[in-house]
């Protein structure tokens, strides 16, 4: 074989290992960002800021500030450990082929140095800057998230997002352990409310995402159960969510504003989660799933309504004008 002929052949395992490896040394800052989940994220960042400023401690804001970065990148460590062990079906699923690994900026090995670098930055971090307690939440926060959910779950089981859905509800108890170095039944509430809004939420998600799931092997509830079960466990998860949520207004961090938000977001919900139980697969697939994306939309308002209406009644405590 020639010296031409053993170049080109050698070019050509460079090209193919470049193919496998997807895009090793090319990753930028923004592909590191994108690892994070940030749109995930800012919801973990704003539940677990209002479950701190919802706390009957007052936390110093430098203390405040760093404890929330450090449960920020906690949260993104998750993300990108998620994106690493599902690098093979975001492959597969359209909505999620331009992540990094996929779209061949990161490499599956850099995903995962990075979010395990992260992870125990993050936890360490928590613990030092404010307390072990708040600590050792987030540290099974990303444990649940990662190995319960993302390596168990999420592949054998169409109960995924409701046992799942408790990974994304710590944040909130976090942040208050932060400020009272425990838990309460404000903070479990605040869990509930989140780990109860979740499984609507994804399920809206996956009956206009049509074949993602089915085509990823992923059995989400509309790939065992059928679309016409998921529009009812929507309407069912829905209507228990309502009264855990309308609920917290009677506690410590509620209070006649949260009420009032809480009823007209819950009803919205609740009207949502009724339209989409009474349409069948024709009439979604007619209009382009034009109801589902809406109570899809709403659910992502509702759960920043919720909590803003904490931090609202917080705020105004400290005037003395919150509560009942």
């Amino acid at each position: 074989m020639s010296d031409t002929s053993v170049n080109n052949t050698s070019k050509a395992a460079q090209v193919q290992i470049g193919q496998v490896q997807i895009g090793h040394g090319d990753a930028g800052f923004s592909d590191f960002y994108a690892l994070l989940k940030p749109r995930v994220m800012s919801l973990v960042v704003f539940t677990a800021l209002v479950g701190l400023l919802a706390a009957p401690q007052p936390v110093h804001p430098f203390v405040a500030f760093v404890a929330i970065l450090f449960i920020a990148l906690g949260g993104g460590a998750s993300g990108a450990l998620n994106m690493w062990w599902d690098a093979d079906i975001d492959r597969i699923m359209k909505r999620t082929q331009k992540r990094p690994i996929p779209a061949g900026r990161v490499t599956e090995g850099e995903a995962l140095g990075f979010g395990a670098f992260l992870s125990v930055f993050s936890v360490v971090m928590l613990g030092l800057a404010a307390n072990w307690v708040a600590a050792g939440i987030l540290a099974f926060t990303i444990f649940f998230y990662v190995v319960v959910y993302t390596m168990w779950l999420k592949r054998t089981t169409p109960q995924n997002i409701v046992i799942g859905g408790a990974a994304g509800a710590f944040p909130p108890m976090i942040g208050w352990a932060v400020a009272t170095g425990g838990i309460s039944i404000e903070s479990v509430l605040m869990f509930c409310l989140t780990f109860m809004w979740t499984p609507p939420h994804f399920w809206a998600l996956a009956l206009f995402m049509k074949s993602d799931y089915h085509e990823a092997k992923v059995p989400m509830l509309t790939v065992t159960h059928g679309r016409k079960s998921t529009r009812l466990h929507i309407l069912v998860y829905t209507l228990l969510l309502a009264p855990v949520a309308i609920g917290i207004s009677f506690t410590s961090i509620g209070g006649p504003v949260y009420l009032a938000v809480s009823l007209i977001f819950n009803a919205l919900f609740v009207k949502g989660a009724w339209d989409i139980w009474r349409r069948d697969e024709a009439q979604a697939e007619a209009d382009g799933y034009r109801t589902e994306k809406k109570v899809f939309g709403l659910s992502l308002l509702y759960l920043f309504a919720q909590f803003g209406a904490i931090l609202v009644e917080s705020t105004l405590r400290i005037y003395g004008m919150g509560g009942w």
